[in-house]
């Protein structure tokens, strides 16, 4: 994967962790001039980084944009792959649709395609999702795992743990997962899963993952329909949350448990994402395209599939369906 000189040298200054580089010793670690390094220092200024400049000392980063860009999410990120390949829009119809022309052209594992707005953004079904601008995060991920087709249902289950996590990790509050892709708070949805394929008979090509992550909307920021199905985390938290340091949060701990899976099976997976399970053990409705199944969910199979138990003791294995708990 090709890295530009501004990739390199914002990660150049965020190893330094906070002490002064020179100019010199830029140019050396990236391989460049000393004027490409001024030239590229001041384009980070005009986005927003705060850059301290001492004469014998070099440069050193001691503030980040309060907007989110493709800079920012690159400052401090802990991946080897995922999201070393940005793709930032101010405004999109989908991030979905441009992540999988991406990927039909051969873009790396761990693209991100991010856009501050998508004026057409889809949840599962093809429902509408509601994606205000500067207001959440709207991300597809670009993933190419060497697997069979019938595995990929497995990867929302791993995004959904790796959200979960990122959640915790930045606003300190658990979120619940509810089969099989969204998150919820307090039994309101503030994320959403799509999962979707690009395979040949036995290979999967590419696997384009969209997350769509309430974030800092106020309750009058949503729709009048979804006000009483949806929240974020700014209204659960009561504080602005870093949308920069949530997206390399989920990055950081989607590719430990993509590694985790692709070492250990699904197993572990399986283990995490039923720890933040909301049916497990509860009575639930599953809606089908072929009728509806009464019973307690009692957990997922080794493939991602809803076990529910309904009054007889018999166990009925659900692909796909909406799930109503009572």
């Amino acid at each position: 994967m090709r890295t530009t000189i501004r990739q390199q040298l914002i990660e150049a200054l965020s190893d330094a962790d906070g002490k002064f580089l020179s100019g010199q010793a830029l140019a050396e670690i990236i391989g460049c001039s000393r004027t490409a390094i001024w030239k590229h220092i001041e384009e980070l200024r005009k986005d927003g980084f705060v850059l301290e400049a001492v004469r014998n000392k070099g440069y050193r980063i001691i503030g980040t944009p309060e907007n989110m860009t493709e800079n920012e999410i690159l400052f401090g990120l802990e991946t080897e792959r995922f999201g070393r390949s940005v793709h930032y829009f101010d405004s999109l119809e989908s991030t979905q649709k441009a992540a999988y022309q991406l990927a039909y052209d051969g873009a790396p594992e761990g693209t991100l395609v991010i856009a501050e707005e998508q004026t057409s953004g889809r949840g599962r079904l093809g429902r509408a999702w509601h994606s205000a601008s500067g207001k959440g995060i709207w991300m597809s991920i670009i993933v190419r795992p060497d697997l069979p087709p019938q595995k990929a249902p497995q990867f929302t289950l791993i995004t959904a743990v790796a959200v979960a996590r990122a959640i915790e990790e930045v606003t300190e509050i658990t979120p619940e997962i509810k089969w099989p892709n969204d998150l919820l708070i307090k039994g309101k949805k503030v994320v959403g899963i799509l999962t979707e394929l690009q395979a040949e008979a036995d290979k999967i090509s590419s696997l384009i993952i969209g997350i769509g992550m309430n974030v800092n909307h106020a309750s009058d920021d949503f729709p009048v329909e979804v006000k009483k199905i949806a929240s974020s985390l700014f209204i659960e938290k009561g504080e602005k949350i870093s949308r920069a340091a949530l997206i390399q949060s989920f990055l950081k701990n989607f590719e430990k448990y993509y590694s985790i899976y692709i070492s250990d099976g699904f197993l572990p997976i399986r283990i995490l994402w039923e720890s933040y399970a909301t049916s497990i053990g509860k009575q639930i409705k599953a809606t089908t395209v072929t009728g509806e199944i009464v019973g307690v969910a009692v957990g997922i199979s080794n493939e991602g599939v809803l076990k529910i138990e309904d009054e007889k003791g018999v166990i009925h294995n659900i692909y796909s369906a909406d799930i109503e708990q009572f």
